[in-house]
């Protein structure tokens, strides 16, 4: 059913929660995993990123960090990647690149409340894709 999944997290626990089905998921089907994190560089406003190679670089770190996480627990290969920008687009670029059957993300994030989060709702709306959150 499914033979290339993309997984997007935050590092929160609804991230790490759909980080859980993706493996479960991928291990199940056979499937390619791939795995993404993606440096909100608007988050964070992009003189701070810009001006400080030192803020960039912290937030690569954990990024990287999460994604080795995700790699570890893994009973199948993952490709990993590390992504700066909007991360809906950056999601829904690399899901076309690899040509994913499945996205799989947090329904929400670090930053969000109660409600899905802004990120899974762009990528529900804006990705051309099927999506499961978790």
């Amino acid at each position: 059913m499914y033979e290339t999944i993309l997984v997007a997290t935050d590092g929160s626990e609804p991230g790490s929660r759909a980080a859980e089905h993706a493996i479960d998921l991928a291990s199940t089907f056979d499937a390619d995993l791939h795995a993404t994190y993606v440096v909100d560089t608007r988050r964070y406003g992009g003189s701070v990123v810009d001006d400080s190679g030192e803020v960039l670089s912290d937030l690569e770190d954990r990024g990287n960090e999460i994604l080795s996480d995700i790699a570890a627990r893994a009973s199948v290969d993952v490709e990993r990647e590390l992504r700066q920008g909007r991360p809906h687009e950056e999601i829904g670029a690399l899901a076309e690149e690899i040509d994913a059957d499945l996205i799989v993300l947090g329904n929400r994030g670090l930053g969000s409340g109660g409600e899905i989060g802004s990120v899974a709702e762009r990528v529900v709306r804006y990705v051309d894709r099927p999506v499961l959150t978790a």
